[in-house]
């Protein structure tokens, strides 16, 4: 089953990441896992954006387009999909600094398992109120920090003091994708890609 391992990273992380070991799963596997999972943030993007209106401050809920709004989930399901397979292959490149030597599909593994939680807040959008959304994000966010540290020993098979260096350096490169994903889309905004209001 393509999400079996979605409730143990939740409910017991430091094993679910020994099973994961264990049983390391095909590529096809990995993608899978990460087609079904960026689905999540582009559909409830959608949703929100176009039927819910999004609140950011005081004034009347913002509303996309449908055709605006379905550009952008398209695009976002896409960039979200490059992104985890590019950290995924950037942290394949850095394993052998740090003594590792995973293959693609477990250092893809990882970068999928540590990106879900991210992935899976975009069920907050139900209530699409930015200061909600926001706090959502970021303890989303350091719940996939923590994932990383903790998942970076057992599935490189590196000591701790090692894999918390290899997650550091691993946790930067995302930031660095992150804001190559952001300034691309300030680029294509200014273009005359933007977002098309109701």
């Amino acid at each position: 089953m393509i999400l079996n391992h979605l409730w143990g990273i939740y409910a017991h992380p430091k094993d679910e990441w020994q099973t994961i070991d264990k049983r390391h799963e095909s590529l096809k596997y990995s993608v899978s896992h990460i087609l079904l999972i960026a689905l999540i943030p582009s559909i409830m993007g959608y949703y929100s954006s176009v039927y819910l209106g999004w609140s950011i401050g005081t004034g009347d809920p913002i509303h996309l387009t449908e055709s605006s709004a379905m550009f952008i989930a398209v695009a976002m399901y896409f960039a979200l999909i490059g992104g985890v397979c590019a950290l995924g292959l950037l942290a394949h490149w850095m394993a052998k600094t740090f003594g590792a030597d995973p293959t693609y599909t477990q250092t893809l593994e990882l970068a999928a398992y540590t990106a879900t939680p991210i992935f899976m807040t975009a069920f907050a959008a139900f209530y699409p109120v930015l200061w909600f959304i926001v706090i959502v994000g970021c303890v989303a966010l350091a719940y996939s920090v923590y994932l990383l540290y903790t998942g970076v020993p057992i599935l490189m098979h590196i000591p701790e003091e090692r894999g918390f260096i290899y997650a550091s350096s691993v946790v930067t490169t995302g930031l660095i994708l992150l804001v190559c994903i952001l300034a691309l889309t300030a680029m294509m905004w200014t273009t005359g890609y933007g977002p098309t209001f109701n």
